[in-house]
C-alpha cells in the first residue's frame, strides 16, 4: 500500500488546528469587543442621565428650601429667622445622618476567621517533614 499525497501529516494537522483555534479566538475577541461597545455606550448614556437627574434634584432641594423659608415668612417671621430655621433643620439632619453612619462604621470588623485560614495555607501547601526530620516543637524520647 502506498501513501498518497492527499493524506495530511500530523504536523500539518497540528498546524491546521492551531490556525483554526487562533482564528476562533480572534473572532470571539472581535465579537466581545463589539458587544462591549454597545454596552458601554448604553451604560455611559445611563450614567449621564442619572447625573443630570441628580443635578436637577439638587436644584429642587435648593428651591424647595427657599420655598419653605418663604412660607415661614408668611406666618409673620422675619426672613432671616425663616432661612436660619431651614438651615438649622438641614444641619440637624446632617448631624443625625453622620451619627448613624458613625455607629454603622464602628460595627465593621476585620475578617479574623478568613485571615486565620489564609495564614494556614502556606503551611498546608508545604511538604510535611520527612521521616528523619524533627518536627519543630516536638520532644525527643
Amino acid at each position: 500500500m502506498t501513501k498518497t499525497t492527499d493524506d495530511p501529516t500530523i504536523g500539518r494537522l497540528v498546524a491546521d488546528v492551531t490556525r483554526d483555534l487562533s482564528a476562533i479566538v480572534q473572532h470571539e475577541i472581535a465579537l466581545a469587543k463589539s458587544e462591549l461597545k454597545v454596552s458601554v455606550r448604553a451604560g455611559g448614556l445611563g450614567i449621564a442621565l442619572i447625573g443630570a437627574a441628580l443635578f436637577l434634584l439638587l436644584l429642587v432641594l435648593i428651591l424647595g428650601s427657599v420655598t419653605i423659608a418663604y412660607f415661614l415668612t408668611m406666618t409673620g417671621l422675619h426672613a432671616a429667622w425663616a432661612f436660619l430655621i431651614v438651615t438649622g433643620v438641614y444641619l440637624l439632619l446632617a448631624v443625625v445622618l453622620g451619627l448613624v453612619a458613625w455607629t454603622r462604621f464602628k460595627k465593621v470588623s476585620v475578617p479574623e476567621k478568613t485571615i486565620g485560614a489564609a495564614r494556614q495555607i502556606p503551611s498546608a501547601l508545604s511538604p510535611g517533614p520527612t521521616p528523619g526530620q524533627r518536627v519543630k516543637g516536638a520532644r525527643r524520647a
